[in-house]
């Protein structure tokens, strides 16, 4: 009697912390995904709210494990532990019990995984949400998948200088994610971006056109709305992210770094440039930006973002704003940015 073939498991893992309200979607939106073998791990981190009765009541479903902490662990920690402790399965997800996966995205990414042997990770398009009741529409690409090698998906980022994952839509072969270690406890913003430049160092990367990954839930209390909010703590963040990355990684291209270093110092110098747009001299620290573009990028001055900022300067803020006789260059900066995410939809760069 020939046995049935196996089918891919995939382990994942879902932090909670006071997200009791949001866990049952969550973890059915897992235990839902056809062509899967699956496992749900929740790990409380000590919630006050009903989290513990919640969790009791999923884990009788024998495909969901919990586990609780008796002293708050803190999220990077949480995270790690899930990933590079607990998880065994081909293949890992780490899943914030307030965000969804989306119908079938396990059951891709592992057909991308099976037939690429190389790909360490593989990732597909993430939904923004604020209601689980109130899911919004979405109009699906063609289907099919793409897979860069390492090297070239770095470079994709050193070029924009930003990530591309929210997270709950990236699903990685867990060998590699245990080859590669966790997040870094001192990159609580920007570690994921760390982590998945780690995983392409290492490994080939896919993405999965068409239908979504997941769906990631917006909320003002988010870390990025909040502790991050500030003009250079994303700036800041990014550069640590690059820096540390290059460093542990000095057999890559040099150009990347220099790719990365002129990216982020156009992003600072072009906040500038909307200051003087909007008359916001007064909240926003231009003369800080630029020596910041300067001590990133050795050739700042040669960027156009800087000469943008001189011609601002002449005439003085006041002028920019009340007359807006740079709108259009902003239209078009604001137009080549929403062809991206148009792009970035059909392609995943």
């Amino acid at each position: 009697m020939t046995e049935a073939p196996t089918r891919p498991t995939v382990d994942v893992v879902i932090p909670c912390y006071n997200y009791a309200r949001f866990l049952r979607a969550c973890v059915r939106s897992v235990l839902d995904q056809p062509g899967v073998d699956v496992r749900v791990l929740i790990i409380d981190d000590t919630s006050t709210d009903e989290t513990p009765e919640v969790m009791a009541e999923l884990t009788e479903d024998p495909r969901v494990e919990g586990r609780r902490h008796e002293v708050n662990q803190g999220h990077i920690a949480t995270y790690n532990e899930g990933l590079l402790e607990w998880a065994k399965a081909d293949y890992t997800v780490l899943l914030s019990a307030d965000d969804l996966l989306a119908p079938g995205s396990l059951a891709r990414a592992a057909e991308v995984f099976e037939a690429n042997p190389n790909v360490g990770m593989v990732y597909g398009r993430v939904v923004y949400y604020s209601d689980h009741d109130d899911l919004p529409s979405v109009v699906t690409p063609p289907a099919g998948h793409t897979v860069w090698s390492g090297v070239d998906w770095i470079e994709n980022r050193c070029r924009t200088g930003q990530n591309v994952l929210s997270s709950p839509e990236a699903v990685v072969r867990t060998s590699v994610q245990q080859q590669v270690g966790g997040y870094r406890p001192d990159l609580p913003h920007a570690g994921d971006l760390e982590m998945w430049m780690r995983i392409a160092a290492v490994s080939d990367i896919g993405y999965v056109r068409g239908k979504p990954a997941a769906f990631y839930r917006v909320h003002q209390q988010s870390m990025f709305r909040t502790q991050f909010s500030s003009v250079f703590a994303d700036l800041e963040q990014r550069r640590a992210v690059f820096e540390r990355f290059f460093a542990e990684h000095p057999d890559l291209p040099p150009r990347l770094k220099h790719l990365a270093d002129r990216s982020i110092a156009k992003d600072a110098l072009w906040r500038a440039v909307r200051a003087y747009d909007r008359d916001k001299l007064a909240e926003i620290p231009t003369e800080e930006l630029v020596a910041f573009a300067r001590a990133v990028y050795a050739h700042t001055e040669h960027l156009p973002e800087y000469r943008a900022l001189r011609r601002r300067k002449a005439l003085g803020p006041k002028l920019c704003s009340r007359t807006q006789l740079f709108v259009g260059a902003h239209l078009a900066k604001r137009g080549r940015g929403l062809v991206g995410k148009q792009v970035w939809k059909w392609r995943g760069q």
